[in-house]
């Protein structure tokens, strides 16, 4: 596998040949590049299977790499190196999206080389990426939903529900997203936020939806559009230390 490391500083783009050259011998390191306009240009030259993107550089983000190219002249796949916040390492599994956290650990850049020798990633988790970091809140969020990407306002989600490899997005005005992410991928990023909670093995809930808390028959909540959601037994005891102090 051909690859081109795109990395504003020196010493990482060394650290990370070395890296590869001693634990990954099937990545050929074609190029090393200071900066987005280079990498492009390398990218454009060698054909790599593979290119390594640091995102924070100056003048461009790592993530502005694929305005430079057509959909269809993406025929390689992106590991992100980066240094980023808990928010956006959470958009990275959210978009299923690869990503090495610096500094970088040789056992992590094994396993991120052997997924995508397994799996070719898809142009649009790139997209997905993109838009949901730039998000400077979870006022929106952006989500896939067949070949479209979809902006939901966080505000107007009631309640999610997980259907194996799917879930389902219910929205205050009564519609619902079937999008191509489990439940996990949504409890990962949304419930960083308070408002919302997975209260149950299949269900994420948005608080500020809540009307009412029934105690029988293992316990539900009642959500303004009258739906009622199933609650876990270990999750009993945290909502109702939450309604006590929505009650303060």
């Amino acid at each position: 596998m051909k690859a081109i490391i795109i990395d504003d500083e020196k010493r990482a783009r060394v650290s990370l040949a070395l890296l590869l050259q001693e634990y990954c011998p099937q990545i050929s390191v074609v190029a090393e590049c200071e900066n987005l306009p280079e990498g492009v240009k390398a990218i454009r030259k060698f054909q790599p299977d593979l290119v390594l993107l640091d995102i924070e550089m100056p003048g461009h983000s790592g993530l502005e790499l694929l305005d430079f190219f057509d959909e269809n002249d993406v025929n390689f796949s992106i590991i992100f190196t980066t240094a980023y916040n808990e928010y956006a390492l959470q958009a990275f599994k959210f978009s299923a999206v690869d990503y090495l956290l610096k500094p970088i650990n040789p056992e992590q850049l094994t396993e991120a080389i052997t997924r995508l020798e397994k799996q070719k990633q898809k142009v649009e988790n790139y997209k997905l990426l993109k838009e949901t970091i730039n998000q400077d809140s979870l006022t929106k969020i952006a989500v896939p939903s067949g070949n479209t990407l979809i902006f939901i306002d966080t505000t107007k989600i009631s309640h999610i529900k997980g259907e194996g490899a799917y879930s389902e997005v219910f929205c205050n005005n009564a519609t619902k997203h079937l999008v191509s992410r489990n439940l996990k991928n949504f409890e990962d990023i949304l419930c960083l936020d308070s408002r919302f909670m997975r209260v149950h093995k299949s269900y994420i809930v948005n608080f500020e939806k809540v009307v009412a808390y029934n105690k029988s028959d293992g316990g539900s909540l009642e959500l303004e559009n009258g739906i009622h959601i199933p609650v876990s037994q270990d999750k009993a005891q945290i909502i109702l230390d939450r309604i006590q102090i929505i009650k303060r």
